[in-house]
């Protein structure tokens, strides 16, 4: 069987990414894209082969050959669209993160639930085989019990008003700054190697940049197993950092790329090296597992309760900010 696609947002993670894990993956068909410039849609139409394309994502998916769509446009057009495509009957893929709030994430799930189709979020980082060997590890028990876990995601960004990801820096568009952006991802993965969150404290704030979003964020969180995290993100680093570190009472794993291949881990007084190396299209995995998922009728692995708790977490972070400001 395949999977027939409609691809929603014509940017520049659909072009690197998910037009090409589309196109490559034997069970998918990439059937049509949109985007709001018709120029734009066609040009992209013909430079990936694709026969189908729309100024209007409203009409494409109203196409009964579509099964599918991914959604790759803007957090604040998320819900809208992944309800309507819903209620139209296809099933979602959607980028993350998922929405703009818990209320919005509440609406997407129950209109896939409606309409009977499944619902994914684009936290692709659990695919990674260095994080599928790190959870194989702490499974193990090979560096003991988990006690802390440490990640820092460091991404200068002060784009100019004419750049395409300005659009992050607008609060009603974005949802907020590198927490909402890309602190989500390292959330998603905290979650998926040690459980639910049971307490968080966070400092949100703007070290450099005067915007509407902040630039810095440093989270603690405490987990339902008693391991504490601490995950700290900003736009206002010139260094760029992409680490995970996990200790444990026996040893411990460091990663010093998150998007790399290797890793150290230390266990009884030895330490060693391990490669495991990415996919040549980090959305690949995602895609292939939300393929499968409706192809066989189970769940996907990346669903939409995945997606809201993280955005329940980052949410609840940016309401209590906004209340101590207030006071």
């Amino acid at each position: 069987m395949v999977l027939k696609w409609g691809l929603i947002g014509a940017g520049d993670i659909a072009r690197k990414r998910v037009a090409p894990a589309l196109l490559d993956l034997p069970n998918c068909e990439l059937v049509s894209i949109s985007r709001s410039r018709s120029d734009l849609a066609e040009a992209f139409a013909k430079e990936f082969g694709v026969r189908k394309w729309f100024a209007d994502w409203r009409e494409q998916i109203t196409d009964d050959e579509i099964d599918a769509v991914y959604i790759a446009t803007p957090v604040y057009l998320h819900a809208d669209q992944t309800i309507a495509a819903a209620n139209a009957g296809k099933h979602v893929l959607c980028e993350k993160p998922m929405a703009l709030d818990t209320k919005e994430c509440n609406e997407m799930i129950a209109a896939c639930m409606a309409n009977n189709v499944k619902l994914g979020i684009a936290y692709y980082r659990r695919f990674y085989p260095l994080i599928v060997r790190v959870r194989e590890i702490i499974q193990a028990g090979e560096i003991g019990r988990i006690t802390v876990a440490q990640i820092n995601a460091f991404e200068y960004f002060d784009p100019p008003p004419d750049h395409p990801r300005r659009w992050l820096l607008d609060r009603s568009k974005s949802g907020g700054g590198p927490l909402i952006d890309f602190g989500c991802h390292r959330i998603e993965i905290l979650t998926h190697l040690f459980g639910a969150i049971v307490q968080n404290e966070a400092i949100v704030s703007n070290e450099i940049f005067s915007r509407e979003v902040e630039d810095t964020v440093s989270v603690l969180l405490r987990f339902e197993n008693s391991v504490s995290a601490s995950v700290t993100v900003t736009h206002a680093a010139i260094e760029p950092q992409d680490t995970l570190d996990i200790y444990g009472t026996r040893g411990s794993i460091h990663i010093l790329i998150l998007n790399g291949s290797e890793m150290t881990i230390r266990s009884g007084g030895d330490a060693r090296v391990e490669i495991h190396k990415p996919t040549a299209n980090v959305h690949q995995p995602l895609i292939e597992d939300f393929t499968s998922s409706v192809l066989s009728g189970r769940e996907p692995q990346v669903d939409g309760e995945t997606g809201r708790e993280v955005s329940r977490l980052i949410e609840d972070i940016y309401q209590r900010k906004g209340q101590e400001e207030g006071s």
